[in-house]
Order: structure tokens, then sequence, then C-alpha cells
């Protein structure tokens, strides 16, 4: 009778190529560690370890390096990583120019950099006053023409504020 056991070490090392062929897909150093790991259950295998005691090797060693190597490693990857913003980070902050009348409800507004964005003036700004508005009289609406800054964008539009109570506000 053949003991199936005696072959576990080819489960070990099918197990070891799909781990590392998998991380080469994510890069995120989850199953490089697991590899790693199962490496030590095929250690334990090659020891003439118990098929129970090789999976609690694996297991142990993978949790090991996925706690306190991966989060190294992804420190160090990462950490030369392009600083500039993108996407709505990049948005906020932007100067632009009114094309239609932007009142609360709504309007047009043509960014720095080209894009033409729904928008609306924000309606009320923490600290401000009591009531959480401007108390300075601003007006309800901003005219075409008039300069404008991204406060903050919800969904596809942008909430502005005209460019003088920015800088009344600075």
């Amino acid at each position: 009778m053949v003991d199936l056991t005696d072959y576990l070490w080819i489960l070990w090392l099918v197990f070891i190529l799909v781990a590392i062929t998998i991380e080469l897909l994510s890069l995120e150093f989850t199953f490089l560690m697991i590899s790693i790991g199962s490496l030590g259950g095929l250690a334990a295998n090659l020891l003439g370890l118990d098929w129970w005691l090789q999976i609690v090797v694996a297991a142990g060693l993978s949790v090991l390096l996925l706690l306190t190597i991966r989060p190294f490693l992804l420190r160090a990857l990462r950490k030369g990583g392009d600083p500039a913003l993108s996407n709505i980070d990049a948005l906020i902050g932007m100067s632009g120019r009114v094309l239609s009348t932007v009142t609360e409800t709504g309007g047009l507004v043509k960014l720095a950099n080209g894009e033409t964005w729904t928008a609306r003036l924000l309606t009320s700004r923490p600290g401000l006053g009591a009531s959480g508005t401007a108390s300075s009289g601003t007006a309800a609406s901003a005219e075409p023409g008039q300069p404008v800054t991204v406060h903050l964008i919800e969904g596809s539009t942008a909430v502005v504020i005209p460019a003088e109570r920015t800088q009344n506000n600075a």
C-alpha cells in the first residue's frame, strides 16, 4: 500500500509555486510571506515531521512573517512614490472662473486645468458664525467671469467659494 504522505513534499512545492505566481500578480507581499512559510512546511516535511505539524509550522511562520516583515517591505516599496496629488485631491484649492451664474443650487465653472464642472456655492463653513454661515454678507451667487476656488468635490459637483471670500478669510 502506498502512503500518500510520502509525496507531501510535491504538494508543498506546488503550493509554493502557486503562491509565488499569485504574488507576482498582486505585488502586496502577502503571498510571498505565505510561500516562505510554506518553505518552512516543506523543511518540516524533509525533517520527517507529521503532516499536521508541517501545516502548523507553515501557518505559524506565515503569520509571523505577515505581521513582522511585510509592513517593512510595504513601507520600503512605497517610499519613493509620487507625492503629486491626482484625481479629486488635485482639484481641491484649484482656482477657476464662473461660466454661468453659480448659486447654492447650481451653475458652471471652468477650472484652471481647463475642465468645466457643474458647481454650487458653499452654503456654510464651520467656525464662521453661530449659524455656521458666512456672516460677512456674502453674495448668494457668483456671476460669470468671477474667480472662484474649489473647496470640495461632492460627486460630480465642485463646491466653490468666490475668490474674494477665500482671500478675506485667509
